[in-house]
């Protein structure tokens, strides 16, 4: 059986799915949530605050861990109303969850959560989707964001170099928050690629006008893939940023931003992200050059 209904963490209600490829278990007594995204027999790669396991109906917004779906820009109403009650759930396919998360008088949105897992991989495809299903327009963008497990790296690729004078034009935007120490040990500002290692040491954050496609993070042999969507004709939140990073001594998130609109009554909004994992990668190197070899070794460069 693909999905199946089964205790997990604490909760009683949670669905695994599975392939012989990975699994996937998605909470139901709070979220919408992926809790758990591992390969068959490997670890799972979200971190989880364990502390925070298995409770339910708090008053207040809890991290909890796994990926969680978000409205951005932050805001206390629309990134932190409490999601610690069951969600609303339908399998869409044999290998396919939709989870719904209801609106309320204080954010009238509805987000759906649809997680698919590839018969034969261990793809994952999840899509977030918001409906105003209030009386007025709501200024939001769906925000996904991956919450991983301590002591990793993570890999941003950059746009191709250029030289001067032939390239007049920029080709990257990048935002920076107030708490961003640029010259923080934990971040590598290379030729191609930005790395920032997950570390016992204060927040961190940035965010990019991401074209790139794809995301990285490598932790325990494991490497996580996480492609991301950019449209060009898109307005993007946070200054124009359709990925953003976080760290804190605890964890490192990945996350996807979708287009910023302006939500009207009944109108709806999302974005699509796809995870993928391989295992037993061996650790990545420090140099630029080569480890844009070592990412082509794992299938990520041409």
């Amino acid at each position: 059986m693909a999905v199946k209904r089964i205790p997990f963490a604490g909760w009683e209600n949670n669905l695994r799915l599975s392939n012989g490829h990975a699994e996937l278990i998605v909470t139901l007594d709070v979220g919408p949530r992926v809790i758990s995204y591992r390969t068959a027999g490997g670890e799972n790669v979200f971190r989880m605050f364990d502390e925070q396991l298995g409770g339910r109906g708090e008053a207040k917004w809890l991290p909890r861990g796994g990926h969680r779906f978000w409205l951005a820009p932050e805001d206390p109403v629309l990134s932190y109303i409490p999601d610690n009650g069951p969600v609303a759930h339908c399998e869409v396919s044999t290998f396919e969850v939709e989870m719904e998360n209801p609106p309320n008088e204080q954010m009238p949105i509805r987000k759906r959560l649809s997680v698919a897992l590839d018969p034969q991989s261990n793809r994952v495809r999840v899509m977030h989707r918001a409906e105003n299903r209030g009386d007025r327009p709501w200024r939001c963008a769906t925000w996904g964001l991956s919450v991983m497990r301590p002591g990793g790296l993570e890999i941003i690729p950059l746009p191709p170099p250029g030289s001067w004078p032939r390239d007049l034009l920029p080709n990257r935007n990048l935002v920076l928050w107030p708490y961003t120490d640029l010259c923080d040990p934990r971040w590598h500002w290379g030729r191609c690629f930005i790395t920032l290692r997950q570390e016992n040491a204060p927040p961190t954050k940035l965010g990019l006008l991401h074209r790139e496609g794809w995301v990285a993070y490598y932790c325990r042999r494991s490497l996580f893939v996480k492609a991301i969507e950019f449209d060009p004709q898109a307005i993007y939140p946070d200054g124009g940023c359709n990925f953003e990073t976080f760290t804190n001594p605890e964890m490192l998130e990945l996350e996807a931003l979708g287009p910023l609109v302006e939500l009207a009554p009944g109108e709806s909004t999302g974005h699509l992200e796809t995870w993928t994992l391989r295992e037993n990668v061996d650790p990545p190197p420090a140099n630029d050059d080569a480890l844009g070899d070592w990412l082509a070794e794992a299938g990520l460069l041409a």
